[in-house]
């Protein structure tokens, strides 16, 4: 399936997938710079998450939570079970984790990214530590995020590196431009794993 044509307007994404079933054992990670500071967001207003989303997401084309109305983001973000943290640097916003914990026993790291201008100064490692940590200190089974190729070029070994490891995958035509959401073209099938 991977010769179909791409419809205009869409590009061809490949999701992954990927998961840890026990806290990692490693050391607590450094925080590589001295002001920093980590606060939720209790509840972010939706102007403020627009704007975290935006400025993370841009050059990744991060377009879902666009789609969204005001109420339908709102119902989201204000769920008491969705907590949203803002990585601070100097006093301004860095990059942002979100943990949606609605389904048992479970967490979904479901977004995270620094903002352009922090990449690169040790802070994105810092903060996916931080977030599967604080994932882990709740009583959950599985930890889980997804992460595709149109994400940073290191996002998905970071992943691998903080101890998620990939269990699925899946090809999707993605409307970057509509009010539709991804078409899928692939049923979801083992993860293909890479030896580096």
């Amino acid at each position: 399936m991977a010769d179909l044509e791409i419809p205009p307007g869409y590009v061809r994404v490949v999701i992954t997938y990927l998961e840890m079933h026990k806290r990692p054992t490693r050391p607590t990670v450094p925080a590589p710079e001295k002001r920093l500071a980590l606060m939720r967001a209790d509840p972010p207003t939706l102007s403020f998450y627009r704007y975290l989303y935006d400025a993370v997401g841009r050059n990744y084309n991060w377009v879902d939570r666009k789609r969204m109305s005001d109420d339908q983001l709102k119902s989201t973000i204000h769920d008491p079970k969705v907590e949203i943290y803002v990585l601070y640097v100097a006093g301004t916003p860095a990059g942002y984790a979100e943990l949606d914990l609605r389904q048992p026993r479970e967490v979904e790291l479901a977004y995270f990214g620094l903002i352009d201008d922090f990449i690169g100064r040790g802070l994105g490692w810092y903060l996916i530590n931080w977030a599967v940590d604080s994932a882990w200190s709740r009583d959950i089974d599985r930890l889980w995020v997804h992460t595709n190729s149109l994400d940073h070029p290191r996002a998905l070994g970071n992943y691998q590196r903080a101890g998620f490891v990939p269990h699925m995958q899946e090809i999707v035509d993605h409307d970057l431009s509509s009010e539709t959401t991804p078409s899928p073209i692939r049923a979801p099938g083992p993860a293909r794993r890479s030896r580096h």
